[in-house]
């Protein structure tokens, strides 16, 4: 999987982080998190913040994703 960063502003008292991520498959999905500020916090804790906050989304889209291949498949006749 590869996760590129798209977006770092700050949005209001949060840091906003979006991220392009790219399966092993090639397919192509957008997700975007926001963390609370704090004083003394890096750009890196952000980002690890965000990243470790999208965790579920990455999961819940490959589920999706294998679930509508499996469809597909079935739909054509193919266990």
């Amino acid at each position: 999987m590869k996760i590129e960063i798209k977006d770092f502003k700050t949005d209001g008292d949060n840091k906003f982080v979006g991220f392009n991520i790219t399966d092993d498959a090639g397919n192509r999905f957008v997700i975007d998190k926001q963390v609370p500020l704090a004083e003394g916090k890096t750009d890196e804790q952000y980002v690890t913040e965000a990243l470790a906050a999208s965790q579920a989304s990455f999961a819940a889209q490959e589920a999706q994703r294998a679930t509508g291949a499996r469809e597909r498949l079935t739909e054509r006749g193919i266990p």
